[in-house]
């Protein structure tokens, strides 16, 4: 369908986060450093909730099912621009950008719904510790994780064909450094105000609906941290929560500021806020959410033994 009604356009031009050799080098370094880390983190927290027994609750399997969205979210974007920094070849296929604007919405939809899941988890942890397997069963967590995936291939058909539903044929050249939704409609020459306010509504209803889970869900928290008795313990679980809301302010931020905007006022600040929430976020997320726990700790030192002995034998 996208290929019959764009016949004008076989591929698109990425102009990437710069154009100078010398900064797109510099890039280069910076984001193959982010990308791996990326990957290590994400990779390791998947292994260890996979291999260690100790880790078999609600609260690793939702974590490891973001691990898996946050690598294949910076996978997704991540080497197409490394290569385009070093070989200087910024072509995009038509195909290529529809598949690349589909996965990015897919895992990013997904993530958002897991990040709300993950806050109820911790409502459901803190707030009522007695009735957290009553609340959260082994078959509670499967259907939450698999309807976050539905909604994720739900929304991203919705979004990439709201995006690619009309005609290109003013430009085929992208400002940005990935295949998104208001560069390309800013290429769009047909009519695009009613497929921005489809995306609009449904930006809206996904934002608003899983960061008030997220909000809600820890208000209650820090109220229950707030009457702890062990000043110790409260200041603990503070930092934690401060450190979670950190990270999903950064990724919520950055994304509202992105799409709920018309795709005529996007400029150079968006190439910026969409590095922190594609970028950055999938990178501190394992360390913020998971390697600072005292159990994941403990798990990927013992991993960490258990790999050194096979390599000495």
């Amino acid at each position: 369908m996208f290929t019959r009604s764009n016949h004008s356009v076989n591929k698109f031009v990425l102009l990437g986060l710069a154009e100078s050799p010398d900064i797109q080098l510099l890039l280069f370094g910076v984001f193959l450093l982010v990308y791996v880390f990326t990957l290590l983190g994400n990779v390791e927290m998947m292994i260890l909730v996979r291999t260690d027994p100790h880790l078999n609750t609600p609260m690793y399997f939702f974590l490891h099912h973001l691990s898996f969205a946050d690598a294949c979210y910076s996978t997704v974007i991540m080497p197409n621009m490394l290569v385009s920094f070093i070989s200087g070849n910024k072509d995009i296929s038509f195909t290529g950008c529809v598949a690349q604007l589909y996965s990015f919405v897919f895992f990013g939809i997904v993530e958002c719904y897991l990040l709300a899941v993950m806050a109820y988890d911790r409502y459901a942890a803190v707030c009522s510790p007695l009735r957290y397997v009553v609340m959260l069963p082994k078959a509670v967590c499967v259907w939450l994780v698999s309807a976050s995936y539905t909604l994720g291939f739900l929304y991203a058909a919705i979004y990439t064909g709201s995006t690619f539903g009309g005609s290109f044929c003013n430009s085929n050249v992208i400002d940005h450094f990935f295949c998104d939704i208001g560069p390309l409609l800013k290429l769009s020459c047909s009519d695009r105000v009613l497929r921005e306010k489809v995306i609009f509504a449904f930006v809206s209803l996904n934002g608003i609906s899983t960061s008030g889970v997220i909000l809600i869900s820890y208000l209650y928290v820090l109220s229950a941290v707030l009457r702890m008795r062990s000043g110790q313990n409260r200041s603990k679980a503070f930092h934690t929560c401060a450190s979670h809301l950190m990270v999903v302010s950064l990724f919520y931020g950055t994304g509202f500021f992105t799409y709920l905007q018309p795709s005529t006022s996007h400029n150079g600040l968006d190439k910026v806020a969409t590095v922190f929430y594609t970028l950055v976020t999938p990178l501190l997320n394992p360390f913020i959410y998971s390697l600072r726990n005292r159990d994941v700790k403990e798990a990927f030192i013992k991993h960490v033994k258990k790999c050194l002995c096979l390599c000495l034998h």
